[in-house]
């Protein structure tokens, strides 16, 4: 590898480590994250005000209340989807994940 490509993988490396480093900081914002949640088709499968499932989809009342429950497998969730749920990677931004999970978490 030359030197210039070195320097610009280097550089990108530490562009992506800080922003990684920056979003870890976020809380997130509930309100916004309720918009994200009743703009992105959530709404339409998931209850948020009691514990009964709609169909496969689970009810996400208390769902950071459940043991073991992290941030990082709620957005995992999200990223990928599965059964009968559509992934969500590319058609929501990192920081209206942020905001969801902000949401959730009043639930």
């Amino acid at each position: 590898m030359k030197l210039a490509q070195r320097i610009s993988a280097i550089g990108c490396s530490a562009v992506m480590i800080g922003a990684l480093a920056f979003g870890a900081d976020k809380k997130g914002d509930a309100k916004k994250g309720q918009e994200v949640f009743e703009n992105s088709a959530c709404m339409g499968c998931h209850n948020t005000d009691s514990d009964e499932k709609r169909g496969n989809a689970p009810a996400l009342k208390g769902l950071f209340k459940k043991e073991g429950m992290t941030d990082a497998k709620v957005i995992d969730k999200v990223n990928k989807g599965g059964n009968g749920m559509p992934p969500y990677e590319e058609q929501l931004e990192p920081a209206q994940k942020t905001d969801l999970i902000a949401y959730l978490k009043t639930l």
